[in-house]
């Protein structure tokens, strides 16, 4: 059976070995580049959804969303937002009915969206509630893959620039691990829903209050 745990410490997390999207990733400029990408994408069951935008070191200033990062189970393409906006074929995929999209926080990515370009957002999973349905109680996406996978997804490129002119090799395997784990975790959740094999422990309030007071 495998255990998971409803609180998973985020100290432990520096000890596990590291998980990196290992497919192609494929970084999108133009906007014919992303109408072929997108035809693609809309060929597959179930894609990964993510965004990252760049991070802003002054008080009430804020940037618009960067990167849009869609991925197969072994493609990922990287849609530079800043360079090329919201085409048409972007938001033909953002809503579309029939293809799965899984992602983290999506309320908020939607949000960021919006701001560029106004669209009525199609079948999209919000993994937090899917991992309610088995016990986890964490939101993020880097605590849920240490649990379910006793992995690590780095977060050293989150606060890098990504409206830069061109994205380091670092960055763009960051942003499509992050896209990539989302169709993981999904589906491994399915499989654990489905074949029932797998306990949830319960962390004691005492030892959350520790690792918080300590952390």
């Amino acid at each position: 059976m495998k255990a998971i745990l409803n609180k998973y410490d985020k100290k432990k997390i520096a000890t596990l070995p590291r998980v990196l999207f290992e497919g192609r990733v494929i970084v999108i400029f133009t906007e014919k580049d992303a109408e072929k990408a997108v035809d693609y994408l809309m060929k597959q069951p179930v894609l990964g959804f993510d965004t990252e935008t760049k991070p802003t070191f002054t008080k009430g200033k804020a940037h618009q969303v960067a990167l849009l990062q869609v991925s197969s189970p072994d493609t990922c393409f990287l849609f530079r937002l800043n360079k090329i906006g919201l085409t048409d074929s972007i938001v033909r995929l953002l809503e579309d009915q029939d293809i799965l999209k899984v992602g983290l926080s999506l309320q908020d990515d939607m949000r960021m969206l919006k701001q560029r370009r106004r669209f009525k957002p199609g079948t999209f999973v919000e993994l937090q509630k899917e991992v309610k349905d088995i016990g986890i109680e964490d939101n993020s996406l880097q605590k849920i893959y240490a649990n379910l996978f006793g992995e690590k997804i780095s977060k050293s490129q989150q606060l890098s620039n990504w409206e830069a002119d061109i994205l380091t090799e670092a960055q763009q395997r960051y942003a499509a691990t992050d896209a990539w784990a989302c169709i993981q975790i999904h589906e491994e959740v399915a499989r654990m829903k489905r074949e029932q094999d797998f306990i949830l422990e319960k962390v004691p309030e005492e030892r959350r209050t520790f690792s918080t007071t300590h952390s």
